[in-house]
């Protein structure tokens, strides 16, 4: 079983890859980049919990949010409050690409992800995910950056 597993974990990420520079120019962590932002109030995040949310470390997302920036869909705006928070910002240019790319995306993860399963299955699945992400991030800091919940980030 975890032979297969890790099987899953090494294949997904180069699919998805594939699948989104294919179709649309992004990478995953770009696409998620935009996705992240585009659920967040306002459309904006602080870079901290940008980078929580998609599991990058800063170094990581600040040269993935510089390249989304020099295709203009996405930028930066410092606190007007925290001189010491810079938050990241979706533009009107990174809500079209996002639209653009999502349908094919959507598409692949039901083929490769939902239509190979019953019904049963994904529900199971989502009660495995959620078993282990319990066991992976107790405080759930992961989902709570997303919404853009203060969140205690271990240095990196």
């Amino acid at each position: 079983m975890w032979i297969r597993f890790t099987a899953v974990l090494e294949l997904l990420p180069a699919a998805l890859d594939a699948q989104l520079e294919r179709d649309s120019g992004l990478d995953h962590f770009e696409y998620s980049v935009l996705v992240m932002l585009s659920e967040a109030e306002g459309r904006r995040l602080r870079m901290t919990h940008l980078a929580t949310a998609t599991h990058g470390k800063i170094a990581r997302l600040s040269r993935v949010v510089t390249r989304l920036e020099n295709r203009g869909y996405v930028t930066r705006r410092p606190c007007a409050t925290d001189k010491r928070v810079t938050y990241a910002v979706l533009t009107a240019s990174g809500v079209e690409k996002l639209a653009e790319a999502a349908p094919a995306h959507v598409q692949f993860v039901r083929e490769k992800i939902i239509d190979p399963l019953t019904s049963a299955e994904v529900t199971q699945l989502g009660v495995i995910a959620d078993k282990l992400l319990e066991a992976l991030d107790a405080k759930r800091t992961t989902l709570r950056a997303r919404h853009g919940e203060e969140i205690d980030r271990p240095p990196l």
